[in-house]
């Protein structure tokens, strides 16, 4: 039995958009905005600001056209997710220097340590796989978004 949630638990589609930001600093932006209305963030400013503080230590843009923005911290309950979606490609000073077109933005306590890390490499797992990602970029909206995600072992 897992000791942690399924990726697909951590969302919905509600948490799940199509970015208009064409820059690092408004994409984020956007998705803090969005995964900052679940209640589980109880300090939005203090997320933001460890957000932008984790991104100065090292671009979590992990190669693969992905990024995955993460945080934790006290003021945040229990894990939570969003993602932020442009086909296009958005500048994110990638370890590989390509265009990220997945930005996976996480938040956790700051008690969750193991169950953090293996969330992490379960959804860096996932992404290594060429349809995980190209289903994901395929998708025209949330709900699909979602789905795919749900449906995917």
């Amino acid at each position: 039995m897992e000791d942690i949630k399924k990726i697909s638990d951590l969302l919905d589609e509600n948490y799940i958009i199509q970015l208009k930001a064409d820059n690092k600093k408004d994409a984020l932006d956007e998705l803090i905005k969005v995964i900052c209305k679940n209640e589980l963030i109880t300090n939005p400013k203090k997320f933001e600001k460890e957000i932008f503080k984790r991104e100065k230590l090292m671009s979590t843009g992990i190669g693969l056209e992905v990024a995955v923005p993460h945080v934790r911290h006290k003021s945040i309950k229990d894990f939570v997710m969003a993602i932020g979606i442009k086909k296009e490609g958005i500048e994110f000073d990638s370890i590989d220097n390509k265009p990220v077109k997945l930005i996976f933005m996480i938040g956790a306590s700051d008690t969750q340590d193991k169950e953090y890390i293996k969330l992490l490499s379960r959804l860096v797992l996932r992404l290594k796989k060429p349809d995980f990602k190209e289903n994901l970029l395929a998708a025209n909206s949330p709900k699909e978004i979602y789905e795919i995600i749900k449906s995917t072992k």
